[in-house]
């Protein structure tokens, strides 16, 4: 068995070094690759299926609201990414340049997308001409390159993935409407999806993206307490129209300038996944976005009908449209047992000849390791029932470790405390000037995550750092 455990030996303990624990469990679950590329990763079959599967479920309800998806170029003219002043100052400086093609100078530099709003508008500008063009509601999976001086796999590369929506409306209600549309739905994600338990809420002025009017967010607690922002969504009202001339007609034969939103969410996603559930032994995947719902790992392989009643097992479940796998490699059990575990596959089936001849076969949960002996006629109905509840579970889990580190400051000494001894989130009223944010940040190296969306009662009625009047409760923290 020494030999078995191997791969979670390998595993830095979370408590000892989280950082260090995450770098091991990307590593050893084989999600990711180092590239030749400083600060850009090689993401393996078991990390892009992972992505695949957040890809697959958020397209669908993209397009359940009305969303089609359009492809941008990768190359943007500077003279275009310089139309919206406050935008090219935000991105300025993580934006990669191309100054020559082939053996040519370029008689205009081209920015590497960091993003694509600049190119949304170049096309809206030609694409809109009345009111009946409205809304255009489209959206765009790609990769996008900022070049971040620290770099951590998934949570911060050169280039990652993500998808970039991008609408044009008639009226500044149904811009707003879409921008709070979106970031609901991506809070459900989250939630129902991948069992991350969310704050919904508004980004103050010094936080927002470059160019917006409102910057919407979800902000999830990782396990060491950090935050990790994990959706957000832009209202940009008509700044943006009246930066690149985007006028459509509207009834009464008028001129008037579109209202915009744009919102994305990324693969870090990946890392929030492994930094909120994850464990000393690896990966943890909630199973409505685990690649491999269920390992069936046959005991005694070698033994007459184990293969046999494995492929049995495996096919049952398949038609039970459980994503399955079996394990046929010559390791031995306990080896396969810790991959499995490493990997976060939710539910594995072990099955050997004493438990075929008894009628039964075992079920493990990873989530909490809890063994349960199933009756092999009834695994079609125990295992779909049986990972809706460990999906219920992880949530509940990542809600409670969440709630139990929000701590209430109401005066700037309880404030640094908090943020120094109880790792989570910490709320506190503010006043709204950025010169107490700015202290905050400087004092402590806590930032405002979000003024958050769900009415909760006022804690205090002045800021925790200047002491005058305020109105705005916030959720601070350190963040990723």
């Amino acid at each position: 068995m020494a030999k078995d455990k191997k791969l979670v030996e390998a595993i830095t303990s979370m408590d000892t070094d989280f950082a260090q624990w995450y770098t091991d469990v990307v590593k050893k679950a084989e999600l990711i690759a180092y590239s030749s590329v400083k600060g850009c990763m090689i993401i393996k079959p078991a990390g892009y299926a992972i992505w695949e599967n957040i890809q697959k479920e958020l397209d669908k309800r993209f397009k359940e609201t009305g969303v089609e998806n359009v492809y941008m170029p990768l190359f943007i003219p500077e003279s275009l990414l310089e139309k919206e002043k406050d935008h090219v100052e935000g991105f300025a400086p993580e934006v990669a340049w191309v100054t020559q093609g082939g053996l040519n100078e370029l008689p205009e530099k081209l920015c590497v997308r960091p993003t694509s709003e600049t190119l949304f508008c170049d096309f809206y500008a030609n694409e809109i001409q009345s009111y009946r063009d409205l809304p255009k509601c489209y959206n765009q999976w790609c990769s996008v390159v900022r070049w971040e001086k620290e770099t951590r796999p998934f949570l911060r590369s050169r280039e990652f993935l993500w998808q970039e929506g991008h609408t044009a409306h008639a009226t500044a209600e149904e811009s707003k409407a879409r921008t709070l549309q979106m970031l609901n739905l991506y809070a459900d994600f989250a939630e129902e999806v991948l069992a991350i338990p969310v704050i919904r809420g508004r980004k103050t002025e010094k936080e927002k993206f470059a160019g917006a009017e409102a910057t919407y967010t979800i902000e999830a607690m990782m396990h060491d307490g950090k935050a990790l922002q994990s959706g957000t969504s832009h209202n940009f009202g008509d700044g943006f129209a009246k930066a690149f001339g985007i006028q459509y007609t509207d009834k009464e034969n008028k001129l008037q300038y579109v209202h915009q939103t744009s919102w994305g969410m990324t693969t870090r996603l990946i890392g929030a996944i492994i930094m909120v559930h994850g464990d000393d032994s690896g990966l943890v995947l909630p199973p409505r976005i685990a690649p491999v719902q269920v390992m069936v790992i046959p005991i005694q392989q070698h033994k007459e009908g184990v293969l046999e009643k494995a492929a049995e097992v495996k096919e049952a479940l398949a038609k039970a449209d459980i994503r399955v796998k079996t394990d046929e490699t010559d390791k031995s059990p306990g080896w396969k047992f810790s991959e499995q575990e490493m990997r976060g596959i939710p539910l594995r089936v072990e099955l050997g000849p004493k438990d075929i001849e008894a009628g039964k076969c075992v079920l493990v949960r990873r989530d909490n390791g809890e063994k349960i002996e199933c009756a092999l006629e009834d695994v079609t109905k125990v295992v779909p029932e049986l990972l809706e509840n460990i999906q219920k579970d992880m949530f509940e889990r990542a809600k409670a470790h969440r709630d139990s580190h929000i701590t209430d400051a109401k005066s700037y000494p309880a404030f640094k405390d908090a943020v120094e001894n109880k790792p989570g989130f910490i709320r506190a009223m503010w006043c709204g000037d950025m010169a107490c944010e700015d202290k905050i940040k400087e004092d402590t190296t806590a930032t405002s995550r979000c003024m958050p969306l769900e009415d909760q009662e006022p804690i205090s009625d002045v800021c925790v750092c200047c002491g005058k009047p305020a109105h705005k409760l916030v959720y601070w923290g350190k963040a990723y």
